[in-house]
């Protein structure tokens, strides 16, 4: 080969092994693990939530509420494949709209790159972590929300006032006995990982504890706490809690865990 045609095939050859050592590189990075974002975005109803203002009309009868402190547990996430599924470690988070912040964010690591077809969670804490003193993730047996090791910890805190009239009645709702825990599955429509930053937007009506298979009066039961029989009522609710919303409709800020 002439010095001539090596001049001439050299650039060449260096621009296409620069090339497939691009492309190698980006089909390397495609296929590591990666983060996943789930945003919760509270409303009551149609309305999104805003903490102690009067805008809620009660359920299941007269008079108006405000939200002063709204938390619930979510635990054992599980992204389910058809070669796989991810199942997040120590999976117990606090969900809390008791702040400034318009939602809630839990950012999942080290996700296998799958077509995944639901993700699969649970309201309230299972019965293996909920009668036990170890801390995993956000559970903490000194925390507000534990009862005592006879019942664990609190699934739900919704704390409020309803008004009617000149009637400000205190609205106290603490959910949490064994039975009451909450397994839910929920459909993938698209591929998570495909867009960037992955991220998957959650509805959290706070209003469905109190409508679906039993619709509650607040003012007739203004307080659960320690009564079975009365948890099951909301506990019975819990499934229809959580919804998958569109990713475009979402904001883009909220606290982190």
């Amino acid at each position: 080969m002439n010095r001539a045609l090596k001049a001439t095939l050299m650039p060449a050859l260096i621009a296409v092994v620069a090339a497939l050592g691009v492309t190698g590189w980006w089909i390397y990075r495609g296929e590591q693990p990666g983060e996943l974002t789930l945003y919760f975005h509270p409303f009551v109803g149609p309305k999104p939530l805003v903490l102690n203002q009067s805008s809620y009309a009660n359920p299941g009868g007269v008079g108006r509420f405000k939200v002063r402190d709204f938390q619930f547990f979510l635990s054992n996430i599980r992204l389910v494949s058809p070669t796989g599924a991810f199942v997040e470690p120590d999976s117990y988070h606090l969900v809390r709209f008791d702040g400034e912040e318009p939602g809630f964010v839990i950012v999942l690591h080290q996700v296998p790159r799958r077509k995944y077809q639901r993700i699969e969670f649970g309201i309230g804490v299972d019965p293996t972590a909920n009668r036990s003193l170890q801390q995993r993730g956000d559970l903490d047996p000194n925390s507000r929300m534990a009862w005592n090791w006879e019942v664990g910890y609190k699934f739900v805190l919704f704390e409020g006032t309803l008004h009617r009239g000149e009637t400000n009645d205190p609205l106290v709702y603490h959910v949490g006995f064994a039975e009451n825990y909450r397994p839910m599955s929920i459909e993938l429509h698209r591929d998570v990982q495909h867009i960037r930053p992955a991220r998957l937007d959650f509805r959290v009506d706070l209003l469905r504890l109190f409508q679906g298979a039993t619709n509650i009066d607040m003012a007739a039961l203004p307080s659960v706490k320690f009564d079975r029989g009365d948890a099951a009522l909301l506990g019975g609710n819990f499934a229809g809690m959580i919804s998958l919303m569109r990713s475009d409709a979402a904001g883009r800020s909220g606290r982190t865990r």
